[in-house]
């Protein structure tokens, strides 16, 4: 296998750069630019030089023996004065050892993957904490690569090996007295994945919705202030504003970080009846992404209903609340008033949608369940019929195995590898 090379810290200028280095080669490649190969695991300086013996940077050099190292290969790190030029002339020098080639992109992550250093599931949350924004999307990620998933799926193949094994006795010995009725048992193992199963289903929309950001969207009539609303959350001029009503046509959108929580800010264009073939454009994208919200601002005028049918946990406030003499229950954008309270009550909200969070944080994770759990179900269903359908229930709790296997990449997996590792950085 080829040995690979790449820069792993950002492009452009820094105090520091990394320059990774793995494969069989690794050890040869410092060696030819530093003149020796430090020990492993120890931070050493060295003057690196190119091939003609011209002075590249003195640099910190770190050395990972095979099986020891992120990719499980031999590996080095170039720690290098971060400089374009600087990067660029080692880059240059490491091009011209033979058998040491540039990086693809993921290409370090797939090899740890291939080494058995990493599950695909870990690989997910090792991209979901490069990509993080915020803390519950690092937390998320973290518990992600620290192989929890991957060890939830361990217990659910063992209990349901076990369940297989038990059957499939009597499948092989069908001639002879088993010593006990083994159903109770395999019963009891299937149930408990099953329940394990729903649960993780459960939590993976929400999983999401932390991966992503959830969208909350401000809907109101024309002129209501939702525009003026979006500004003062965002704290800036996201949106224009202006006295004139559908001066708002498309979704304008704005990432916020609530309490950690990733959120995206909706400004609609406002709802009411017009001839106005862009405006009515535009409405009807505001009814749309409004119902696909996870929540909802509504801003009304005096006694109007909101446009929409309100939700469970939407939220209905009056709007220019520093035109009102009475503001409970009011907010103003342009004053501030009410802003802290809205933030707050969206801010618990979605904390506790968020409480109900899994480990699986994937539509993939999700469907490879809803397999699993599709053949578990069979399965229950067919052991009250006996020994008869134990070859068709043994069969089914096969197929649930394989579709578990999937989550963590031990099979089924190859049209998933590509898009995922297209997402690292070609030092990662």
């Amino acid at each position: 296998m080829d040995t690979i090379y790449a820069l792993s810290t950002a492009q452009g200028k820094a105090g520091v750069a990394v320059i990774r280095v793995s494969g069989t080669r690794a050890f040869d490649a410092v060696e030819a630019l530093a003149g020796d190969v430090p020990q492993p695991r120890k931070a050493s300086l060295r003057l690196l030089k190119g091939r003609d013996g011209v002075r590249l940077d003195e640099a910190l050099v770190l050395t990972f023996a095979e099986d020891h190292s992120f990719t499980g290969e031999e590996t080095v790190e170039f720690q290098v004065h971060g400089s374009t030029a600087v990067v660029a002339a080692v880059l240059e020098a490491l091009s011209d050892i033979d058998g040491l080639r540039p990086a693809d992109p993921g290409e370090f992550t797939r090899r740890a993957m291939e080494n058995g250093r990493l599950d695909l599931a870990q690989v997910e949350g090792l991209a979901d904490l490069i990509e993080a924004e915020t803390e519950a999307q690092r937390r998320q990620a973290l518990r992600v690569l620290s192989g929890d998933l991957g060890q939830r799926a361990e217990d659910w193949r063992k209990n349901l090996i076990r369940a297989a094994a038990l059957l499939e006795a009597t499948i092989d010995f069908t001639d002879e007295e088993v010593p006990v009725d083994v159903s109770p048992e395999v019963t009891d193992l299937v149930e408990s994945v099953v329940a394990s199963l729903r649960k993780e289903i459960s939590g993976v929309s929400t999983a999401e919705r932390i991966r992503s950001g959830f969208e909350v969207a401000i809907v109101g009539a024309p002129n209501v202030g939702k525009s003026t609303l979006l500004n003062a959350l965002a704290g800036r001029d996201a949106a224009i504003t202006s006295e004139y009503a559908g001066t708002t046509r498309d979704v304008i959108e704005v990432r916020m970080d609530l309490s950690g929580l990733p959120v995206t800010l909706l400004d609609t264009a406002g709802l009411r009846e017009t001839e106005d073939a862009v405006e009515s454009i535009g409405i009807d994208r505001a009814r749309q992404r409004a119902q696909m919200a996870d929540l909802r601002v509504f801003l009304v005028e005096g006694d109007a209903a909101p446009d929409l049918t309100p939700e469970e946990d939407d939220i209905v406030l009056r709007a220019k609340a520093d035109l009102l003499g009475e503001a409970t229950g009011a907010i103003s954008g342009k004053t501030g008033a009410g802003i802290a309270q809205l933030v707050d009550r969206l801010t618990d909200t979605l904390k506790s949608r968020a409480s109900g969070v899994g480990i699986a944080t994937r539509l993939r994770h999700k469907q490879a369940m809803g397999r699993g759990l599709t053949s578990l179900e069979a399965t229950l269903a067919l052991l009250p019929q006996g020994e008869d359908q134990a070859d068709i229930a043994s069969e089914e709790l096969r197929t649930a195995i394989r579709a578990l296997d999937s989550l963590v990449g031990r099979i089924d997996i190859e049209n998933v590898l590509d898009e995922i590792f297209a997402s690292f950085c070609l030092g990662k």
